[in-house]
C-alpha cells in the first residue's frame, strides 16, 4: 500500500508531465526567439552571413528614421479606429439585446466577417475601394458624389483601411458586449423603473459598470491587435501606399527584415514595438485599477 508521501510524489510528477508541453512550446516558440530578437537588435544580423555586435547604432539609426516616425503615426493613427468600433459594437448589442425578431440571423451576418479569410477580406475591399468601378464609388455617385481613388490618396488610404478594419472585428466585439449584456440581472433594471430611472440612467448606472470589464479587455486586445496590423496593408497597399501613408510599423520591419536583410535593425524596431504595446497595455491596467477604486 503506498504511503501518502509516495502519492504526493507521483501526483506531482504528472501534474509536471501535463504543464511540461505549454511550458516548452512558451520556452521554444516565446521566450527564446524574444531573446534572440533583443540580441540580434543590438548586431548587424542579415541573415545570411555572420553577424556582428555593433552595440545601439540600431536604436541611434531609428532615433532619424523618417519612415519608422511614419510608420509609428500611421499604426496609431489607425487605433482611431478603436473606440469608434467600440461605440458601434455596443450599441448593436444594446440593439439586438430587445429580442426583435431576426436577432440572430443579425449575429450571424456580423459575424461573418470574423472567421472569414483576412487575406480574401482584403482584396473583397481593395476591389470595392477602386476609383474606377469600385463598390463604395458606385454608391456615392447615386448621391451625386464623385468618390476618390481611396487607396491611392494619401489623404484617404488610412480612413479606409480603418473603416475596412472596423468592419471586420464589429461582429466579435458585438458578440462579447450582447454577452456581457445579457448576464446582467433583470431585478437590476427592475428596480431602476421603480425608483424612477429612464433608459438613459438605468444604461449609465447599470449596463456601462457592468460592461466594464469586457470593455477592458477589448481595449487592450485591440491595441495590442492594432500595433501589429499588417495584412490588410500588405494586401491593399502593397508599396505601403501613396508617400508610405498607410504603411505600419510591422509592414515596415517586415520589409526591412525581408526585403532589404537588414535583420538586426528591423529587431530594433520590434523591440521599440514590443515596449510600446508593453507600456501602453500596462497604462491601460493601472487606469483600470484606479477607477475601480473610485
Amino acid at each position: 500500500m503506498e504511503t501518502k508521501s509516495n502519492l504526493y510524489r507521483k501526483e506531482k510528477y504528472y501534474g509536471l508531465l501535463f504543464i511540461l508541453p505549454p511550458v516548452l512550446g512558451f520556452i521554444i516558440f516565446g521566450l527564446f526567439p524574444t531573446l534572440y530578437s533583443v540580441y540580434s537588435s543590438f548586431t548587424d544580423m542579415d541573415g545570411l552571413g555572420q553577424m556582428n555586435f555593433i552595440g545601439l547604432d540600431n536604436y541611434k539609426e531609428l532615433w532619424s528614421d523618417e519612415l519608422f516616425h511614419k510608420s509609428m503615426f500611421n499604426t496609431l493613427f489607425m487605433m482611431i479606429g478603436i473606440p469608434i468600433g467600440l461605440i458601434l459594437a455596443l450599441l448593436l448589442a444594446l440593439g439586438l439585446n430587445r429580442g426583435i425578431w431576426g436577432t440572430t440571423a443579425f449575429r450571424v451576418i456580423y459575424y461573418i466577417p470574423v472567421i472569414s479569410s483576412l487575406a480574401a477580406i482584403s482584396i473583397l475591399w481593395q476591389w470595392a475601394y477602386n476609383g474606377d468601378y469600385g463598390l463604395v464609388n458606385q454608391f456615392l455617385a447615386l448621391f451625386g458624389i464623385e468618390g476618390p481613388n481611396w487607396l491611392a490618396d494619401k489623404n484617404t488610404v488610412k480612413p479606409a483601411i480603418m473603416l475596412m478594419a472596423i468592419w471586420k472585428g464589429l461582429g466579435y466585439t458585438m458578440l462579447l458586449y450582447l454577452a456581457a449584456i445579457q448576464s446582467v440581472p433583470k431585478d437590476y433594471y427592475e428596480a431602476a423603473e421603480l425608483d424612477g430611472a429612464n433608459g438613459w440612467q438605468a444604461f449609465w448606472n447599470i449596463t456601462w459598470p457592468m460592461v466594464r470589464p469586457v470593455t477592458f479587455f477589448l481595449v487592450v486586445t485591440n491595441i495590442i491587435g492594432g500595433s501589429q496590423i499588417f495584412t490588410e496593408i500588405n494586401i491593399m497597399t502593397s508599396t505601403g501606399g501613396p508617400e508610405y501613408s498607410s504603411a505600419s510599423v510591422v509592414f515596415y520591419i517586415w520589409q526591412k527584415a525581408f526585403g532589404n536583410f537588414q535583420m538586426g535593425y528591423a529587431s530594433a524596431m520590434s523591440v521599440v514595438l514590443g515596449l510600446f504595446i508593453f507600456i501602453v497595455t500596462l497604462i491601460q491596467f493601472r487606469l483600470d485599477k484606479s477607477s475601480q477604486n473610485d
